[in-house]
């Protein structure tokens, strides 16, 4: 192999396959050289290089180079250097010279530089929630990874204790205490992994603690900038105080105000498309600079990252920079045509850990133990559904918490999220009902009840909102509640996935400003080959069955689509290991993560079945149950059940005329299903349910659909 041709920084030589730009000495490139290297011995490599590459199309970079890269020249150069670095930087060209400085180096995109390592060493992640941190333990054994235990605190980084290390390092002892396996030593470190079964290879972390990352987004046109940046900012793992658009109805002070009642973590600020507008991005700047706000941990200036039109970028940074730390990532919408989110989103990760997380009570610790940078919790989610949509299909993952529902869905390798707030079945259980209506709530409920009592039952939820229920009539309301929290939050999400506005099939230039809807689209389910649920109530219904009849009747799948759980809440923890190991991460999914529910099968949409109408003949061949070939006729409004416990069965279908299942009208479909506490489900019921008008005819149904799925309260309350 030939040599690099590429020198490393250490010596204070420059790459040699370069020439030195007009204007920059060898001694002003030595100290470039130097930069580098005290960058990458402080663990800094990674955010240079994302900041200066996504600075790199600028056409101002040299002169702004100092003031966005001063917090790390501060750390990694020496007083001395401080203003001849600055004269640099005024040399055009100088900042590509540090670029290939820095990449002249093995370098890898985590903090801290990578280490000597030992074969098949555990792995420890953590994901600090916002009400509990859990810390799990993925151990080498039998020549596969495997989870080897899991262990809870509560999240100690709000007030008393403002110090998220606290619950960290109760959480590892309890994991040790529980496994035997040792992860600290004497004195409360982290003991270095010597073998597989002793000590800790990697630490990785995510966290979600302290509400999340908190964002404000603000855009130019509500449908298409502002739609851009809200959709880059839930795919790294916001929660969205805020949206704000220039075309949004209201005066600039009203605009103000509503920038002042939210207190975030950082802003997004984007709008124009490259060679566009200017001054309305720079006014809509001006706006946010008048907000003065202030961050939520910490002192100091607000994080915002400018993703707008290049040509503005200059004048933003001057309106920004007294009074935010101001950060420029590549045009999210660089035309009409074309959406660019991942770099941003790069940025967005890039600039939480620099501006957010060192503020976070407890997080420099916390991530100087890191192998790999912190992540947002949803991020960490969203990275475990890829590596399950490249084993299984599209997928779908619902996350059903106390205080929100997050859906993610994975369409051309692509992941999309949405955060529908206030549809958690805890603190949010009221908010739920009124938003879904107390009628559609108690339209799941088998037994006769007043909406007075459903309002009574809500309100000491809400009042004790971590009790579990303690009778039927209250499991069987979260789970009514738990249908509808899912159904809206699905209707949100199909809001994420709409078509962008001025694409070449659509209406384009001034036109597309003038569009007020967009074409309603959503998950496409007929082609979802997984649907995952997540979170208390899906994850620990008393009942698999429980959790299969929520999916069905909140999702309403089509074709053949299996179901699974997240039985122990360790998707945030894999996505995090599949960064640094994602074999390691893949082999616990499959083992250990997902609980396989069952599959089910029902026609695609398109046509409404009417009671009795003969939809297609099922057979199943194979598996463990007690028959081992099966055929049923599937009807119109029919729900049944085929027992497949465990293991994989074959399947046919064979549709009645003009009926789809996947393959297309009359288009038999031959496929192999999995098994599990649900079995096979034949859901004949169509895309609408067939509610009656009729009060005792309703609850005679509803009582019909949970009986047969095995899926009423009773013993488990026992």
């Amino acid at each position: 192999m030939p040599p690099d041709p590429r020198s490393s920084p250490d010596d204070g030589r420059a790459p040699r396959e370069a020439c030195l730009p007009a204007g920059l000495s060898a001694a002003d490139d030595a100290l470039l050289a130097r930069l580098a290297s005290g960058l990458q011995r402080r663990g800094l490599t990674a955010p240079a290089i994302v900041t200066l590459e996504c600075l790199r199309p600028a056409a101002f970079l040299g002169g702004q180079a100092m003031r966005v890269l001063s917090p790390l020249v501060h750390l990694a150069s020496e007083g001395g250097d401080w203003d001849r670095l600055a004269q640099i930087f005024e040399v055009r060209g100088s900042v590509e010279r540090l670029l290939a400085h820095l990449e002249g180096r093995p370098v890898a995109l985590a903090q801290p530089e990578p280490t000597e390592t030992v074969p098949d060493a555990a792995y420890v992640v953590i994901d600090c929630g916002s009400t509990t941190t859990k810390a799990v333990l993925i151990k080498h054994c039998d020549g596969r990874y495997r989870l080897g235990g899991r262990a809870e605190a509560p999240t100690t980084v709000e007030a008393p204790t403002e110090d998220v290390m606290v619950g960290v390092d109760t959480a590892l002892r309890l994991l040790q205490e529980q496994t035997g396996h040792a992860i600290l030593d004497h004195d409360g470190r982290i003991e270095r992994a010597t073998g597989p079964d002793r000590g800790v290879g990697h630490l990785l972390a995510t966290s979600s603690a302290g509400g999340g990352l908190q964002m404000v987004v603000l855009g130019l046109v509500r449908t298409m900038t502002a739609a851009s940046a809200e959709r880059a900012a839930l795919g790294a793992g916001a929660i969205l105080a805020d949206v704000v658009a220039w075309n949004d109805a209201g005066t600039p002070t009203e605009r103000i105000e509503r920038l002042r009642e939210s207190r975030p973590d950082m802003v997004l600020l984007a709008g124009g498309t490259d060679g566009g507008a200017i001054d309305q991005v720079v006014a809509l700047a001006e706006q946010l600079a008048a907000a003065e706000l202030n961050p939520r941990w910490g002192r100091g200036r607000l994080p915002v990252v400018y993703a707008g039109n290049a040509d503005a970028a200059e004048a933003v940074l001057e309106v920004l920079d007294p009074v935010a730390e101001a950060v420029v990532a590549p045009n999210l919408r660089p035309d009409l045509e074309t959406e660019n989110l991942g770099p941003v989103r790069r940025v967005l990760h890039d600039v939480f850990l620099r501006h957010v997380m060192v503020r976070a009570p407890g997080y420099p610790r916390l991530q100087e133990l890191c192998r790999s940078r912190v992540l947002p919790t949803p991020v960490g989610f969203g990275e475990a559904l890829e590596l399950l949509a490249a084993e299984h299909g599209e997928a779908v993952a619902i996350d059903l918490g106390g205080a929100t529902c997050d859906v993610f869905s994975v369409r051309g390798g692509e992941v999309y999220r949405s955060v529908s707030a206030n549809l958690g079945l805890s603190f949010s259980l009221g908010a739920v009902c009124e938003r879904a209506g107390w009628v559609r709530v108690g339209r799941w409920l088998p037994m006769a009840v007043t909406e007075d009592e459903l309002r009574d039952r809500v309100r000491n939820k809400m009042i004790r909102p971590t009790t579990l229920p303690q009778t039927p009539e209250d499991l069987l309301l979260e789970q009514a509640a738990a249908r509808e929290a899912v159904r809206l939050a699905i209707v949100d999400h199909a809001e994420a996935l709409q078509p962008l506005h001025g694409r070449g099939d659509g209406p384009r230039g001034i036109e597309a400003l003038r569009v007020t809807e967009v074409p309603e689209t959503g998950i496409d389910w007929a082609a979802v080959d997984l649907i995952l649920g997540s979170g208390g109530p899906l994850a620990h219904a008393p009942r698999r069955r429980q959790a299969a009849a929520i999916l069905i009747d909140a999702c309403r799948p089509q074709g053949v689509t299996r179901l699974a759980v997240d039985s122990v809440f360790i998707m945030p923890h894999l996505g995090a290991l599949g960064r640094l190991d994602t074999e390691a991460a893949a082999q616990v999914l499959a083992s250990d993560a997902v609980v396989v529910l069952g599959t089910v099968v029902g026609p695609v949409a398109g046509r409404e079945p009417g009671p009795g109408d003969p939809l297609a003949t099922i057979r199943l061949h194979g598996g463990a149950a007690p028959r081992s070939d099966r055929e049923v006729a599937l009807t119109g409004g029919e729900l049944t059940s085929l027992p497949l416990p465990d293991g994989e069965a074959d399947l046919e279908i064979v549709p009645a005329p003009g009926w789809d299942f996947g393959a297309g009208p009359d288009r038999a479909v031959r496929t192999v299903v999995a098994g599990g506490p649900a079995g096979v489900i034949l859901d004949g019921r169509g895309p609408r349910l067939p509610w009656p008008a009729a009060e005792l005819a309703r609850r005679e149904l509803v009582h019909q659909w949970l009986t047969t799925l095995d899926a009423l309260p009773g013993r488990d309350l026992a």
